[in-house]
């Protein structure tokens, strides 16, 4: 019996209770710390100022901080096997890109009352349908063609963000570098995020006996009944609306969408019934502690989440890589 197989009955029950402890984390720590029984008084009332710190400033956040990293773990998961690719993550595609031009533009214009969020769905959504047609072509749907178009265009994205940054005025600058780098201090309302999460989690689910034998390629799952192209689309349109759901609403944070699939692979091996739900738990787990320590090692001054996530992601990466050699 191989270690995953040993090991991943108790993956999900032991992710639940890790990814109940940093919301529980998130709640306890801050610019203000709760000890557990002024946690408690938060949660119930007793104390109305702790009760309005817990429930209405720090338990959106770290709700929307999980959402957020389950989307991206998730999204990764997938893009993993839509690519064939074991390096591919939510913003190979370039979605994330198109979304960082929709988000800047607003902040360049300096559009009051409006959240960045709602101009990077709009790019987000807009990339989606530039990649999908142009890697479509007049030619059969291939996922190489999708990758290629979709590097490409995210070099294009990539200039027009470094555009938009030179022509910021001063002032506007700092906040729209903030955002580039992962920002989750808007974070208010948390439902439709965990929906969005819940939704991407069932359609991936739908499709987990197909993903386990689409991993043996192309060929030999078409010879066991798969429809390759249709199952590609589905996996395609799934991983771009996680991904523009997460960009949407935390910006720019890297490496959960690498990192996290790969670590929980080690334990489910390739059954996509228990990765998909386990990536979930694990990606929202890790930004809900890197968005806690993003909000705590400076306080009162917050530091970008994606730094945070990229100080963790690179060298457990790198661990990772050093274990499988």
């Amino acid at each position: 019996m191989t270690p995953a197989s040993t090991s991943a009955p108790l993956l999900l029950p032991l992710l639940l209770l890790v990814a109940s402890a940093s919301i529980a984390l998130a709640l306890g720590y801050g610019s203000v710390p709760l000890s557990l029984p002024e946690l408690w008084q938060g949660l119930t009332g007793g104390d109305p100022l702790a009760h309005s710190l817990v429930l209405e400033l720090r338990l959106p956040r770290a709700l929307t901080a999980f959402a957020v990293g389950g989307l991206l773990a998730l999204a990764g998961a997938l893009m993993q096997v839509l690519l064939g690719n074991p390096l591919a993550d939510p913003y190979v595609l370039g979605i994330s890109g198109g979304a960082a031009v929709g988000a800047l533009l607003l902040l360049l214009l300096g559009a009051a009352g409006v959240w960045p969020g709602s101009g990077a769905l709009v790019g987000a959504l807009l990339a989606t349908l530039l990649v999908f047609g142009l890697a479509r072509g007049r030619g059969a749907w291939q996922p190489e063609r999708l990758l290629l178009t979709g590097v490409v265009l995210a070099s294009g994205f990539g200039a027009l963000v470094n555009l938009l940054l030179a022509l910021a005025p001063p002032g506007r600058l700092p906040g729209m570098v903030f955002w580039l780098l992962g920002d989750l201090s808007r974070a208010s309302a948390p439902l439709p995020a965990l929906g969005l999460l819940l939704l991407g989690l069932l359609l991936a689910l739908a499709v987990a006996r197909q993903l386990d034998l689409l991993t043996l390629g192309d060929l030999r799952a078409g010879a066991l009944g798969v429809a390759v192209t249709p199952l590609r689309l589905h996996l395609y349109f799934t991983a771009a609306l996680l991904t523009a759901g997460a960009v949407t609403l935390g910006g720019g944070i890297g490496f959960v969408g690498l990192v996290v699939p790969h670590a929980v692979r080690r334990f489910t091996g390739l059954d996509h019934r228990r990765l998909l739900p386990a990536t979930a738990l694990a990606g929202g787990a890790l930004l809900t502690v890197a968005d806690t320590l993003a909000r705590t090692l400076l306080a009162p001054a917050q530091l970008p989440v994606g730094v945070l996530t990229a100080f963790i992601g690179v060298p457990l990466f790198l661990w990772l890589l050093g274990r499988r050699a």
